[in-house]
């Protein structure tokens, strides 16, 4: 599969360097982290029609990726 798009670094360009360190340091944010990237290439599959789902599915999928990636942006701030 191609490069899937909402990645972590692509949301967070300017953060690698944070991202990492809390990936070394920071269980919730490795949870997080995860939920947050098996979200995302689910809903790229979805996008990308290799598994179809109901548009209210994918509308609710993109909410908890949003919703997942304010509170990672939430603690890159911190």
């Amino acid at each position: 599969m191609s490069h899937v798009p909402h990645g972590l670094h692509d949301e967070f360009p300017n953060d690698h360097a944070r991202i990492h360190k809390l990936k070394t340091s920071d269980k919730h944010f490795v949870g997080l982290a995860d939920r947050y990237h098996e979200l995302n290439r689910a809903i790229h599959r979805v996008e990308a029609e290799v598994e179809p789902t109901s548009d209210d599915v994918l509308k609710d999928m993109k909410k908890q990726r949003l919703a997942l990636r304010d509170e990672i942006a939430a603690i890159i701030a911190t």
